[in-house]
């Protein structure tokens, strides 16, 4: 698997998100924007005002973020602020890894499969978050051109060659992957002190025929991953979702009831957001839990979580 260390979004994502009228928004010092509190944490958030026109529905809050996100490179251009990526597509800030000190301090957050749609989604909760983020990603200048600095850059590679690996983790404390496959095909994850997983295995053992057949190499993966992560050494944090839903995150409270990955549902929005969350509690050996929507509203996500290991053990 090829893979590419850097800022993550898919160029797939567009910037044509709908706003209300200029008349409607609040005036900011940053000029014609407006103002949106994040549905999780309640913090005030100034978003770019990139277009103007009628709309009924109401965007999301990932997409107000992302709005604001790729208006980055815009602004940089305004302000006359040098371009972030060379001619060849390389970053100017971007050193060689081998020349990075081996003491240096491992606070970054390595998000796998950076472009995918859950990989972008547990991005954009990092940088909410205020984490430092590295990300590994197949287009190297499209996620450039979207990320700009939110996401630090690294460098091209094979998940197979150890020496890119050791490269990709420099600085990296936690590793979260959002998709099945990476942790199984790695060698050696030095360094790091903490990996969490998504895991949509309780919903691919519950398919039946032609589904069960569809899903069955994506099942395979899951499995190995869980494996690999279990006797890693590594302390974990295993996260088996309900199925995943394109619904608004932050409408629902959630529950983590035996069985309830295989029969329930998640946002996508919150399953991120949980990933995200889990950087608070770091066990000491690993634990399992599932989790999907449901009734119960969570506050304290550190209290919750180490509950979740308890009643694992």
């Amino acid at each position: 698997m090829v893979l590419v260390c850097a800022s993550s979004l898919s160029s797939t994502l567009s910037l044509t998100k709908f706003v209300p009228f200029t008349s409607q928004i609040p005036t900011t010092p940053f000029g014609s924007s407006f103002l949106f509190n994040n549905r999780y944490n309640n913090v005030p958030v100034v978003v770019p005002l990139l277009f103007v026109c009628h709309a009924k529905k109401k965007i999301g809050f990932f997409d107000q973020i992302l709005d604001y996100i790729e208006g980055g490179p815009k602004l940089r251009k305004w302000y006359g602020a040098p371009d972030l990526i060379e001619k060849d597509g390389t970053s100017t800030s971007n050193a060689d890894a081998d020349d990075y000190p081996e003491d240096e301090v491992r606070d970054a957050v390595l998000v796998t499969d950076g472009d995918s749609e859950m990989g972008q989604m547990v991005i954009l909760s990092l940088i909410v978050n205020k984490s430092r983020v590295k990300a590994l990603v197949k287009d190297k200048r499209v996620a450039l051109e979207s990320f700009g600095s939110y996401v630090e850059v690294s460098m091209v590679g094979d998940t197979s060659d150890n020496r890119f690996v050791r490269k990709a983790l420099r600085g990296v404390r936690t590793i979260i992957c959002p998709n099945e496959g990476f942790i199984s095909s790695v060698g050696s994850l030095q360094g790091v002190k903490h990996v969490i997983l998504l895991s949509q295995l309780s919903v691919y053992s519950g398919k039946l025929g032609i589904q069960s057949m569809m899903k069955s190499n994506a099942k395979k993966l899951a499995e190995q991953d869980e494996s690999v992560v279990k006797t890693s050494g590594i302390p974990y944090t295993i996260i088996r979702t309900g199925e995943l839903q394109d619904t608004p995150g932050g409408q629902q409270g959630f529950t983590f009831d035996k069985g309830c990955a295989g029969s329930g549902s998640i946002s996508k929005e919150d399953a991120a957001f949980i990933c995200v969350k889990a950087l608070e509690f770091v066990p000491q050996t690993g634990f399992t839990f599932e989790v999907a929507n449901g009734e119960n509203k969570i506050s304290e996500w550190k209290e919750c979580l180490v509950t979740l290991m308890e009643k694992s053990s």
